[in-house]
């Protein structure tokens, strides 16, 4: 008596994990079938640190990254950035870029290819190299650029940054903006 009972519990097993079995393939069928509409949904924004001199003979130095992050389920194709620095500051600006025209063995695979003028100094157009699309979740950077100013007069300016995309024409701005401002106090004559 005792084996049949065991034989009975066995066979129950295998149905109940063969029904088991094809509910999930069930589920599985259902879940593949629905149709999430297309999101595009990225974010970007700076990460940066300060070194403020309040030294005249010094330069202060902001060291700052662009982030893209893409929090949207469609890949990002084509990605660009615009940094701007403000026309009437006396920001200089720098970072890890190449251009069109240099060699090949300068354009490392994780790099960035200025595209607009090498003259103008308020707006740098990028492009990651190598890098075409922004898969869902994934973040890219353009890291380790530098703004420098000497702080010889008071100082105000900002520096934003606009991402684009083939999905996004338009652009959209980064959440927060850099702005730097100081004000120099200079000192006059003792006598007065």
């Amino acid at each position: 008596m005792v084996g049949h009972n065991s034989n009975d519990v066995e066979a129950k097993i295998k149905k109940l994990q063969h029904q088991t079995e094809s509910y999930l393939s069930e589920i599985k069928k259902m879940v593949g079938e629905l149709n999430e509409p297309a999101r595009t949904n990225i974010i970007s924004y700076f990460t940066y640190s300060l070194n403020i001199s309040h030294d005249p003979e010094q330069e202060s130095l902001c060291v700052g990254s662009y982030h893209i992050h893409n929090l949207g389920n469609q890949p990002i194709t084509n990605p660009s950035v615009c940094i701007k620095v403000s026309k009437e500051s006396s920001f200089s600006f720098s970072g890890r870029y190449v251009y069109a025209d240099f060699k090949q063995s300068l354009k490392v695979a994780d790099g960035w290819l200025r595209t607009n003028e090498k003259t103008n100094k308020e707006e740098f157009w990028l492009k990651p190299l190598g890098k075409a699309s922004i898969e869902p979740n994934e973040t890219i950077s353009f890291s380790n650029f530098q703004i420098t100013w000497s702080p010889k007069e008071s100082y105000a300016g900002s520096i934003l940054g606009y991402t684009y995309s083939d999905q996004l024409e338009d652009g959209i701005a980064v959440i927060n903006p850099i702005n730097l401002n100081g004000t120099v106090h200079k000192q006059g004559d003792e006598n007065e």
